[in-house]
């Protein structure tokens, strides 16, 4: 707020459009007129009181030299601030269901239309497509991604507890569907480490319950028998028409169905505002915590060790110790290939991210691993000879689609409303990121309507969770993507591979793939070297990376994400908590106030103190506030009044017995209820009003208008005035609704009416007041 506001040092005005104001109520225009006519009456007798001290007035706090006459008759014609409310059109029930029945249910051709575009946005956007300027970008872009995602879906799949295929389905239904439903030109969305360890703990903990047998035991039975259909709706009878692989996509692909459902209900709720409340703090330390379970959960694939993975909480420190008891088991075939591969990828990749600006794409290293590692393993026959692990038969086209498992919903609908959450926060976070970075906007409702029916539909076709990735949407970024014309040449690219090239990747073997894995998690394992930035920063923003990151990596991946929203509620609430009141100084060129403590020369006003409490007054801090508003005027209404009594008491006992003391207690008392009535020593200096500043409240509840109350009503009683001023229009209605403003007149019900729209006005108010003389209870 910047009041430009001016005066010289004699307090002279500066203009018309720039006059001092006295308070106005929000009332009746009669009742203006009265109350202005009342004011300036007031205003002339203590004028000719101030005059005599030269105190009292703003105009002339620091300064030597008295006002002259001219600017005494100024200030009798100084002007209120006077606005009127605009009247706020009630509606009942009934208008209010019918006006949003007849919005939304009514139907004609313009809205139909614009529904139908709204809903499938490439309906809007394919029509106005530059081929000439767009589609060079749109295929290059297209044809990057898809090379990239066809070995980190085999990857991926892995983490997923799934078989290479799946994954190469997910990330192409993902694709098509994202590119008609979705409203972002630039995100990729397909398969995400993060919701691949989700729905992997998922699988693998249903495959435990279902009696299923490790996948060590299981491989060495029978082969990768991907194509099997489900034979049985019950987990009794699944163990008699589907094996291990297919039961384990039969959970992944009803945990996506249910996450899916759960996003597309939050969009027809219109909920997209919930990705708000996942700050990117911790939805980084939530990231970089998964990755470190990621992480984990792949050395058994670089040593080639066969061993189940741990389920419920403190699953890194588990399955450490898993590592350590089987390491004499290590494959040396796979920790050889495992380095080899490392010592390739690590170099490679830090070229691409350091020459990204020069290379118009990034060059597929990964790509050329995954051909040389899959050639050297099946022509050095690694899976017979030495017992390393390979992805297995990939088979080609489609396998026809099947109903998820309505038997397992209940088990897994929590852990699918988690998966949910993540990947909508992921893709609304990423979507918005490059919509404002190229100045375009996107429709968050509608982003969950996307992702959403990328996870339904799939769901019938194998396929495990999905949402936007930020690697591959820099790489689809940075080389020219336009629209999500990009990602349908990306699906033509990963048809192709399920339709011809899949089998060949018979031979690749499975610690490969983790080290693919791995070195795509370099990006959220730097984010530890910026914890020391993210401090100097902003230490609760970093508080809150910490203990979301350990929650997720040491405890449960799952419940890291719940232990982030809860601390980031906590420390807004603190943050409120933690807020005092400051007392406020007048500028010395200006009339602008500004904390004492944090500005030099400022001036105070003699008599009167002016306080700002910048946070809300609510029923969690109403206490707080009232204890720092005592503590920085200087005095404590309940205790002073509580002391009062105590030495009252006293002095009556002792008169009671002593004459003469009881002559000399009464004139005691008689000068310490005088002296406290109508003087606070604050700072060396009287004070006998208080102003409080209410800018930066932003609402009230009961609780908070009932301490605002007991402030007035306290110190009223040891004979200081209380005042707002600067209200908002939202904290007026609250204080009128909480019954602040007495209804009744007289008890000075007229004065706490009073409604004052600047500081200064309040100030001129109070200084207008007669010297109060008597106990506040004792005016009526």
């Amino acid at each position: 707020m910047h009041l430009s506001r001016e005066t010289d040092e004699q307090g002279s005005s500066l203009g018309s459009a720039q006059r001092r104001h006295w308070p106005a109520r929000v009332s009746s225009a009669n009742q203006e007129v009265d109350f202005f006519g009342r004011l300036v009456m007031v205003e002339t007798g203590a004028t000719e009181s101030r005059s005599k001290t030269n105190k009292g007035s703003i105009m002339n706090h620091g300064d030597n030299s008295s006002a002259t006459a001219e600017d005494e008759a100024d200030s009798n014609q100084q002007q209120p601030l006077i606005l009127e409310r605009v009247e706020k059109e009630t509606k009942n029930f009934k208008s209010i269901v019918s006006h949003r029945l007849k919005k939304h249910c009514s139907c004609t051709p313009k809205k139909a239309k614009s529904k139908i575009l709204g809903f499938v946005p490439i309906l809007r956007w394919l029509p106005r497509y530059q081929l000439r300027d767009w589609l060079l970008g749109d295929v290059m872009s297209g044809l990057i991604v898809g090379i990239l995602l066809v070995p980190q879906s085999i990857a991926y799949s892995l983490l997923a507890s799934q078989d290479p295929i799946y994954g190469l389905y997910t990330s192409f239904f993902s694709s098509i569907i994202y590119a008609l439903l979705g409203t972002s030109r630039h995100i990729s969305v397909g398969i995400f480490g993060v919701l691949c360890l989700l729905v992997g703990q998922v699988v693998d903990r249903e495959l435990a319950l279902a009696g299923y047998l490790t996948e060590s035991s299981s491989s060495s039975l029978s082969g990768n028998n991907s194509a099997i259909l489900l034979a049985g709706q019950g987990n009794d009878s699944v163990a008699v028409g589907c094996d291990r692989s297919c039961y384990a996509i039969t959970v992944g692909a009803t945990v996506t169905f249910i996450a899916g459902v759960y996003q597309v209900l939050m969009g027809l709720f219109q909920v997209g505002f919930v990705s708000v409340y996942l700050s990117d703090s911790l939805l980084s330390g939530f990231a970089t915590g998964a990755s470190l379970t990621i992480l984990t959960s792949q050395i058994k694939y670089l040593l080639g060790l066969k061993i189940p993975r741990p389920q419920g909480w403190f699953t890194l420190f588990k399955t450490w110790y898993s590592l350590f008891a089987n390491l004499g088991n290590t494959n040396i075939c796979d920790l050889v290939t495992s380095l080899v591969c490392l010592l390739i990828l690590i170099p490679t990749k830090e070229i691409n991210d350091r020459f990204k600006a020069k290379l118009k794409a990034p060059i597929p290293f990964e790509l050329f691993v995954v051909i040389i590692a899959t050639l050297a393993s099946h022509f050095g026959h690694f899976n017979t000879d030495y017992g390393s692990g390979v992805a297995g038969d990939i088979p080609t086209g489609f396998l026809p689609p099947q109903l998820p498992m309505w038997s397992l919903i209940p088990s897994v609908a929590v852990d699918a409303f988690s998966i949910a959450i993540v990947g909508f926060a992921i893709t609304v976070s990423l979507s918005e990121m490059f919509a404002k970075k190229h100045g375009y906007t996107v429709d968050a409702n509608q982003e969950m309507y996307a992702i959403g029916f990328c996870n339904i539909l799939p769901s019938f076709f194998r396929c495990f969770t999905t949402s936007a990735a930020l690697t591959k949407t820099l790489v689809k970024e940075s080389t020219g993507c336009q629209t999500q014309m990009s990602g349908l040449v990306t699906a033509l690219v990963l048809l192709l591979v399920l339709l011809v090239i899949a089998p060949l990747f018979y031979s690749l073997q499975k610690c490969v793939l983790a080290v693919i894995i791995l070195v795509n998690l370099r990006g959220a394992l730097k984010k530890f070297t910026d914890v020391p930035r993210m401090w100097r920063v902003n230490r609760v923003d970093a508080s809150i990376w910490l203990i979301t990151m350990a929650t997720s990596a040491l405890v449960n991946t799952e419940l890291g994400l719940l232990v982030g929203v809860l601390v980031s509620a906590f420390c807004v609430l603190g943050r409120t908590q933690q807020a005092q009141v400051l007392e406020l100084g007048r500028a010395t060129t200006r009339e602008h106030y500004e904390a004492l403590s944090s500005y030099r020369g400022l001036r105070t006003h003699p008599g009167v103190a002016v306080f700002r409490y910048d946070a809300p007054i609510y029923y969690a801090n109403q206490s707080l506030f009232k204890k720092s508003l005592y503590r920085c005027a200087g005095l404590d209404p309940v205790k002073e009044k509580t002391r009062r009594i105590k030495f009252q008491k006293k002095n009556k006992q002792q008169g009671k017995t002593e004459g003469v003391q009881n002559m000399k207690s009464e004139e005691k008392e008689e000068e310490v209820e005088a002296g406290a009535t109508v003087t606070l020593m604050n700072s060396s200096r009287s004070i006998r009003s208080l102003v409080i500043d209410c800018s930066s409240i932003l609402f009230l509840d009961t609780a908070g208008v009932n301490a605002l109350k007991e402030v007035r009503k306290d110190y009223g009683e040891m004979g200081i005035k209380v005042v707002l001023a600067q209200c908002s229009a939202s904290v007026l209605d609250d204080l009128e609704r909480g019954g602040y403003y007495p209804d009744q007149k007289g008890c000075d019900g007229g004065d706490n009416n009073m409604i004052f729209f600047t500081i200064a006005d309040a100030i001129y108010y109070v200084q207008s007041l007669p010297t109060p003389n008597g106990d506040y209870d004792n005016k009526c």
